[in-house]
């Protein structure tokens, strides 16, 4: 399985919040290839400079240490935003789902909202 790793996800599993069984079996399982997408990246550099977060300094860094693989934003992953239908207006989130989309990727997420759109998550 090749999965996504929505940003609050990231957060959790690098700060030691829970997460679901499901999802840390799905993670750790070294069949499933897991990425993290440059917009959480983004995103948490956003919310450290804001001051309300403050996980690891280096995100990227920590990502890759883990294991993980860095999900760059490509032209057709901006397009693949363009066309998607309006249910959430999150940017982050939009970008993410265009991903999982576009890299046939299944999105690890809590948020059931995003199962509106036709992408597979794995709710955590």
């Amino acid at each position: 399985m090749r999965l996504l790793l929505d940003t609050h996800v990231l957060i959790w599993l690098m700060t030691g919040e829970p997460v679901a069984k499901d999802g840390v079996n799905a993670i750790a399982d070294p069949r499933n290839t897991v990425f993290v997408s440059v917009a959480s990246l983004w995103e948490i550099a956003i919310k450290q400079g804001r001051g309300r977060l403050t996980p690891p300094e280096d995100t990227a860094e920590a990502a890759v240490a883990a294991g993980f693989d860095i999900l760059g934003i490509d032209p057709s992953h901006v397009r693949a935003v363009r066309d998607l239908p309006d249910h959430h207006r999150d940017p982050f989130d939009r970008i993410l789902v265009a991903q999982a989309r576009h890299e046939q990727l299944t999105l690890v997420t809590r948020n059931r909202r995003l199962s509106e759109y036709d992408v597979t998550i794995l709710v955590v």
